[in-house]
């Protein structure tokens, strides 16, 4: 497969600061070779620049957002699966509208934590922790429609995966919405049945993989990483369970801090992790319209 990468460099829309150091950490710990590796070619590697003027969290990230959707655009008009290396996960609302919006999207969201916060129930004021809310519709809705092609997504077919740390406010939210929701000690069993019922429901599917979903053993991907997560060979399977069940048309890696990898791991483990994605969304054909 022809894969785009997408680079977002931004943590609280400051380039190359905590998170948003990661996506030139993955591609310097050899991603690109290791998707050579796996039978795929990156044809094109775009970094996203905010928009003019004043840095400013929200403005900036928003910006950013629109920047990419056109981004995700380009590339699958060309035939090319955009794979987006993101400091932020709120880069998911840029994703999606360049894949043409939520609808008969599904959202499959690996994360040691829920993002659905929203600003009336948020402790930490961080943005990131509102992005699948965000992207459900439950918050910043006239800044995310104002991002080209976007649209909300289902509740109903977004899914979060391998969940375990929520903010009390957030996890009783989560249980009155109709996101469904695996912890990582479920994943293995009941990922099959959940994609089963998902698939004939939806027409594409957005993989999100915060690489905090990795459990703490396997390397610390951040500040905020929690115990009990998935091992890279977990991950990768579950990976490779998605691409058989759904359409997989765009894929980010978010949430890597390098500073916290001191040895390297994480580095490594998202080559690995780029490899299954790539190979997952190659196995339908569906990394972009042809």
């Amino acid at each position: 497969m022809e894969v785009e990468l997408l680079l977002v460099p931004y943590d609280s829309s400051q380039r190359g600061v905590g998170l948003g150091a990661g996506p030139e950490r993955m591609v310097a710990a050899g991603l690109i070779p290791g998707l050579a590796r796996a039978g795929h070619q990156v044809v094109g590697t775009t970094v996203l620049a905010p928009p003019p003027g004043r840095v400013a969290e929200i403005r900036t990230a928003f910006g950013l957002m629109a920047a990419l959707a056109g981004a995700v655009r380009t590339a699958r008009a060309a035939g090319h699966f955009p794979l987006v290396l993101a400091g932020n996960c709120n880069t998911c609302i840029g994703t999606v509208a360049g894949l043409g919006g939520g609808t008969e999207t599904a959202v499959l969201w690996f994360d040691a934590h829920g993002d659905f916060n929203t600003p009336e129930t948020t402790t930490s004021a961080f943005l990131d922790g509102m992005a699948l809310a965000t992207l459900t519709g439950r918050c910043w809705t006239k800044l995310a429609r104002a991002v080209d092609g976007f649209t909300p997504v289902s509740e109903s077919t977004a899914c979060l995966l391998g969940t375990r740390d929520l903010d009390p406010a957030e996890a009783d939210a989560i249980a009155r919405s109709s996101v469904q929701v695996l912890p990582p000690r479920r994943i293995a069993a009941e990922l099959p049945a959940l994609l089963a019922g998902l698939a004939p429901r939806v027409q594409r599917a957005y993989l999100h993989l915060d690489l905090d979903v990795l459990d703490p053993s396997e390397g610390q991907a951040n500040e905020f990483a929690a115990a009990g997560g998935l091992s890279v060979a977990e991950l990768s399977h579950a990976v490779g369970t998605i691409g058989r069940s759904v359409p997989v048309e765009a894929a980010t890696l978010s949430a890597y801090d390098p500073s916290y990898d001191a040895d390297g791991r994480i580095g490594t483990a998202a080559v690995t992790l780029a490899q299954a994605v790539v190979t997952a969304a190659a196995a339908q054909g569906s990394g972009a319209r042809r």
